[in-house]
């Protein structure tokens, strides 16, 4: 099968692997659309290199395991020809970290990764990603699907922000997370202002946005957010500061604006599942939000995440799933 290989910067390689054979309790996904996310890029996922591009599938069940059957976390067998989205991270459920739903935590879900990666004719999803891979319903395209991810992200870090119906949301940057994470703000009620200061000091009579999320990775980003966010109120921060870069602001300021800074860091099984209800109704979609590439040109994928739109990596649907 191809694969998509990172070895660096500019250089992107489509390799042939063999097809990695599910084991008990595992499923083998045939790939048919993979986004790409700054995670790709970002300065700890170039020292990795080389790995296999994408971590954001869905596709169509291929094969499974032999052996004990492969069940959602409901206990439902999954079954060759289901269209999924796989999660690349998931826990174990039952740890304390996932008793509190506190999935990210989870020294399972922190180790556990698909095999070889996302942006591969066919995938292994090990059996612990199997509990957080979602049957698609058929009004989900795949590529609508490879949002679910970014989806999930956007609703953990509203719920983490405390927002509430008629709050002014300010959401900071211009790529597709941001829309993202306006989009579903508006959904829940929020009167939302995407990148204008102007207008949310304009909208709050100089008082600033109760919730603040910063979308950009950067310390200047989390200080103007801090800067924008009226007193009483959260900035919540959706990416983390590049390795080694510190970050310091006015505490005095920090303490006596009564603010909240709060790190929303990624997103589990119940962001996934309301992800893909949202998507399902037609709230978030790919439509201006992404933009494809054909899997011959992974390499162009990867060099436009500095652009607005989000990469999708569409594999050649004239492929036959194996036997």
């Amino acid at each position: 099968m191809r694969v998509a290989v990172v070895y660096g910067p500019d250089d992107v390689r489509i390799e042939e692997r063999p097809v990695p054979q599910p084991q008990a309790g595992e499923l083998l996904v045939r790939t048919y659309a993979c986004g790409v996310s700054g995670i790709d890029v970002a300065a700890e996922s170039a020292q990795r290199a080389p790995f296999v591009l994408g971590h954001e599938p869905a596709g169509v069940v291929a094969a499974l395991g032999k052996g004990e059957p492969p069940v959602d976390d409901a206990g439902v067998p999954f079954a060759v020809g289901d269209r999924v989205f796989v999660h690349h991270h998931a826990p174990c459920f039952s740890c304390a970290a996932c008793r509190r739903r506190d999935y990210v935590q989870c020294t399972t879900w922190r180790k556990s990764k698909l095999d070889p990666g996302g942006v591969a004719e066919y995938v292994r999803v090990p059996r612990e990603n199997v509990l957080d891979t979602l049957r698609l319903p058929d009004s989900v395209s795949f590529d609508d699907a490879t949002l679910i991810d970014a989806t999930g992200c956007a609703v953990k870090a509203l719920r983490r922000s405390g927002v509430r119906p008629g709050d002014v949301v300010f959401v900071s940057g211009t790529g597709a997370l941001s829309t993202i994470v306006a989009r579903v703000a508006q959904q829940w009620g929020a009167r939302v202002v995407a990148g204008d200061v102007r207008a949310a000091r304009e909208l709050t009579e100089g008082g600033g946005p109760r919730v603040v999320l910063c979308v950009p990775g950067t310390a200047e980003a989390v200080r103007d957010a801090l800067a924008l966010c009226g007193a009483g109120g959260t900035v919540v921060m959706l990416n983390p500061l590049p390795i080694g870069v510190a970050f310091d602001t006015d505490l005095n300021d920090f303490y006596f604006r009564d603010l909240q800074l709060v790190a929303s860091y990624a997103c589990g099984p119940d962001e996934t599942r309301e992800a893909l209800a949202l998507i399902a109704e037609g709230v978030i979609g790919a439509a201006g939000v992404t933009v494809g590439f054909p899997f011959d040109e992974a390499g162009s994928a990867y060099r436009t995440l500095s652009e607005e739109r989000k990469p999708v990596v569409f594999l050649d649907p004239t492929l036959q799933l194996i036997a």
